[in-house]
Formats: structure tokens, C-alpha cells, sequence
């Protein structure tokens, strides 16, 4: 789908959007990780009390673990916040690359939760007591639905689709 887009109306506001593409991406990213990362805090370790980020130890430290995790998640949104700020101030602010950036930074930590945490490295399950395999599946199928979902938005938006100096602009 293409859109017809005046340029003699803000040409710049498109000349920026491609210039900082890549930005919009990894603001994106680093948001998503961040929202992942706090919904996992808040649902799973404060109000389902499931797991703690780190599970081999005395409850005490598995509070603390949760606090560093927490104040990541809390630096990570922050930080995207101030980039994705400074994307509006330039109107270089490119929604669907942006949230396909969400996608991909939220699928990506939960991925990477579900897989080297949990198995790997073994620092936590998502819950204990009960059969383990349909949480994992459901878990980490979340993950890469949400990975899958980023790149479609990538591939619907697409670097070439835009080059400044354009008629057509496809990816508002």
C-alpha cells in the first residue's frame, strides 16, 4: 500500500524520518525491552509471587535480584523515552518502524528470558510445583510471535520504500 504524501508541506519531516530509521528502530527496541522486562516484574515475580529474577538463594536475595532487574527495565524505558523525544524534536518520529522495534525488543527479552534464564543458565523457572512444558511452550511461542510481528512490520516498511526526494512515501 502506498501513500501519496505532499512534500512541499514539511519535506523535512521525511527527509528525517529516513535519515533516522535506524533510530526509530532501536528506540523501539529499547522500549520494548523495557515493557517487557517491567511486565514480567510486576505479573510474575510481584503479583503471581511465581519466581524471582534469581531463584538459587534465600528470598532475600531473590528481592534484590527482582530490584536490579526492576531498575533496568525502569533505565530502559527511561532511556527510550528520552530518545524517542528527541525523534519528535527532529519530526523524525516513524511510528510502525518504531513499534516494530516494540515487538522485536519485547520478543527478543522474552526470548532470551524463556531460553538462556530459565534453561540455560538456570537462574529461574516461571513457575514452580506444576508441569513446567506447557508454561515454557506458551512462553517462549509468545516470544517469538511477538519477534515475528516485528519483522512483518519491517518488511512492510521498508528502508527503499522511501528515499528522499520521493513522490510516494510507503510506511506512515
Amino acid at each position: 500500500m502506498t501513500a501519496e504524501i505532499n512534500h512541499s508541506s514539511n519535506p523535512s519531516k521525511f527527509t528525517n524520518r529516513y535519515t533516522y530509521a535506524t533510530r526509530n528502530l532501536w528506540t523501539g527496541i529499547l522500549f520494548g525491552l523495557g515493557l517487557v522486562g517491567f511486565i514480567d516484574e510486576v505479573v510474575f515475580h510481584q503479583l503471581l509471587h511465581w519466581h524471582h529474577f534469581y531463584d538459587k538463594s534465600t528470598t532475600d536475595i531473590g528481592l534484590v535480584s527482582d530490584g536490579l532487574f526492576h531498575a533496568f527495565s525502569w533505565f530502559a524505558t527511561i532511556a527510550s523515552s528520552f530518545l524517542l523525544a528527541d525523534l519528535h524534536r527532529k519530526e523524525a518520529y516513524w511510528f510502525k518502524r518504531w513499534l516494530a522495534g516494540v515487538f522485536l525488543g519485547g520478543g527478543a527479552f522474552q526470548l532470551y528470558d524463556g531460553t538462556i534464564q530459565h534453561k540455560w543458565m538456570g537462574l529461574h523457572q516461571i513457575r514452580y510445583g506444576v508441569e513446567i512444558r506447557p508454561y515454557d511452550m506458551i512462553w517462549n511461542l509468545t516470544a517469538l510471535a511477538m519477534i515475528l510481528a516485528g519483522v512483518l512490520l519491517i518488511g512492510r516498511v521498508k528502508l527503499h520504500s522511501f528515499q528522499p526526494g520521493d513522490a510516494k512515501f510507503n510506511g506512515e
